[in-house]
């Protein structure tokens, strides 16, 4: 191994090593979806379609996140409202 050979190894990483990141990300992503009750899809569909009795909006300016610190659950909901 020459001293070149070195310095290559270390700035290029190997492609064992990148699909080790992106497994782990895939994981990570799937994980934290596992973690978001069954009910959540249709609750945001049930808070939007009680939104559009008001306001016309679309599904996509509705974002409902829930995050759960320590023994207690928070309920995030965002609503992007038309500018009128």
């Amino acid at each position: 191994m020459g001293i070149f050979d070195y310095f290559k190894s270390k700035s290029q990483p190997s492609s064992a090593s990148v699909a080790k990141d992106r497994l782990q990300i895939i994981v990570a992503h799937e994980r934290s979806k596992r973690q978001q009750p069954d009910y959540l899809p249709q609750m945001q569909q049930e808070i939007i379609d009680v939104i559009r009795k008001y306001v016309q909006v679309d599904s996509k300016d509705v974002q409902i996140q829930l995050e759960n610190i320590e023994d207690c659950s928070v309920l995030e909901l965002n609503v992007t409202l038309p500018d009128q």
